[in-house]
């Protein structure tokens, strides 16, 4: 996992991507953003990128692949799997059938958008800080080297 990569945000709406934007901005991290309203678009950049995010911020409902369509094939590719990125659903909402089939998918993480924009900002706080704590076997490997 690399702390200092680009966070990626896989969302559709786009008032969601502006109230995330505006958050982000706000708390000023380090790691720069890029936004994807489309998971297949989201998916080829993760397979050609040099860039290692530090952590993936999907949507579940998505139009062409949805979101756990989207985690399906990044866990079942080998060299995404072992860059370690986080991926974590940030959600409109938590139906009990989604949670299980996303964590019965490896997922590190499932949180529902609030529609307060302090409640959000406040997950978002929670989320980066919880990530830039943790280590991960590829982080502590290339730290090792």
């Amino acid at each position: 996992m690399n702390k200092k990569g680009s966070i990626v945000i896989i969302e559709d709406d786009t008032g969601d991507q502006v109230v995330i934007s505006e958050i982000f901005e706000e708390l000023d991290y380090d790691n720069p953003l890029i936004f994807f309203d489309d998971s297949e678009e989201a998916l080829q950049y993760l397979e050609i990128t040099e860039d290692e995010p530090f952590l993936v911020l999907s949507d579940i409902n998505m139009p062409k692949l949805n979101g756990m369509e989207l985690r399906a094939k990044i866990h079942n590719n080998e060299d995404l799997r072992r860059k370690s990125i986080p991926y974590l659903f940030f959600t409109t909402s938590a139906e009990q059938q989604h949670v299980i089939e996303a964590y019965s998918r490896s997922i590190q993480g499932f949180f529902v958008k609030s529609n307060s924009y302090e409640k959000t900002k406040n997950t978002i706080v929670k989320i980066v800080e919880y990530w830039q704590e943790c280590e991960s076997p590829h982080y502590i490997k290339n730290a090792q080297q």
